[in-house]
């Protein structure tokens, strides 16, 4: 039977912020066949379309007047060891978090430090989601992805996927593909990334000096819980706004005028600008705007303190960037999609 497509939907459960617009249709997709089945369905055709995944990195600003596609296709399947790595295909609509842990419990490591980043594993590769000295891009085998606009399922290596600092080729073709499954390729002679100071920082008390997938995990796991909201307790986003990149000139600049500012060294004459940082030396650490605000722990994230809209978290986004903008000369760019 093909699902049922649902009219007049709310999205509040199905986004992090907890915002309350409507889908005028709605289909939730557990099975790629059912994907075909929704998208021949007269009532939708030529309706614009949102794939949504576990909702983690969009905001809704307003209604959708459209038809949500939310991807729930589950699987989890090693399929062999190729080139000293080891290939774990994950069907889409898995939990990101919950994969990380059972890679894990099966003796598959490399991607523990990104651990605890929320949304699903299909969404992974749209942002190429990263953390602490490691990203997507760098554990990445393949993906398979449904064409809407031609109907046609596809391969994407790694190349294809142009993946970039928080980007890949889906983040400008939003709409056009879903994705079904993606296969991670995983180290099999592992090394601990441990080259953040926060990481050394809660692996030293604990006194680990070798550590292991495990002991890197917990600690990402205990700084990102001791740092970031819980979508569940307080709706965000995680992460709103990437870290800049800057020339090691225009950096060398601004450390001249503040030389407590964060910043990494990423190759290439290029540094990369704690977002953070820039945000908290504006003062606005905790700032609120009715009901949205800047979270109080970690200035890098906005928050719906209750009822807040998505207009109300879009209007505090700009000013935190034009704040930005008017003390450093820096443009933020926001992470999230907003629809």
């Amino acid at each position: 039977m093909p699902p049922a497509i649902e009219r007049n939907v709310s999205l509040a459960p199905f986004n992090t912020f907890g915002v309350d617009v409507r889908a005028s249709h709605f289909a939730h997709i557990r099975r790629e066949a059912e994907l075909a089945e929704v998208l021949n369905d007269a009532s939708v055709a030529g309706l614009p379309r949102l794939v949504l995944g576990g909702g983690s990195n969009v905001l809704f600003t307003d209604d959708f007047h459209g038809l949500v596609l939310k991807i729930g296709i589950p699987g989890y399947e090693r399929v062999g060891e190729l080139a000293g790595r080891h290939h774990v295909r994950i069907g889409s609509g898995e939990d990101w978090h919950h994969t990380v842990e059972r890679l894990l419990g099966d003796g598959l490591a490399g991607v523990e430090n990104l651990a605890l980043i929320p949304g699903s594993a299909g969404a992974a590769p749209i942002q190429n989601i990263g953390a602490y000295g490691v990203e997507l891009a760098e554990r990445f085998g393949s993906l398979e992805a449904f064409d809407l606009a031609n109907g046609v399922r596809v391969t994407f290596d790694a190349d294809a996927c142009c993946f970039g600092y928080r980007d890949s080729v889906f983040k400008h073709r939003p709409g056009r593909y879903v994705i079904v499954a993606l296969t991670l390729a995983l180290p099999a002679e592992w090394r601990a990334v441990i080259g953040y100071a926060d990481v050394e920082n809660e692996l030293r008390p604990r006194g680990v000096d070798q550590p292991g997938p495990r002991d890197v995990f917990n600690a990402v796991v205990a700084i990102r819980r001791r740092k970031l909201p819980d979508p569940a307790q307080v709706g965000n986003a995680g992460s709103f706004f990437k870290n800049p990149v800057v020339s090691r000139q225009f950096r060398n600049e601004l450390i001249e005028h503040h030389p407590s500012m964060v910043s990494y060294d990423i190759g290439g004459g290029r540094y990369k600008l704690a977002a953070g940082w820039l945000i908290e030396a504006c003062g606005l650490k905790g700032y609120a705007r009715g009901r949205a605000a800047v979270y109080e722990r970690q200035a890098l994230v906005l928050v719906n303190r209750g009822g807040a809209t998505g207009a109300e978290l879009l209007q505090l986004a700009r000013e935190v960037q034009e704040r930005v903008r008017q003390k450093f000369g820096i443009a933020l760019e926001p992470e999230p999609l907003i629809v």
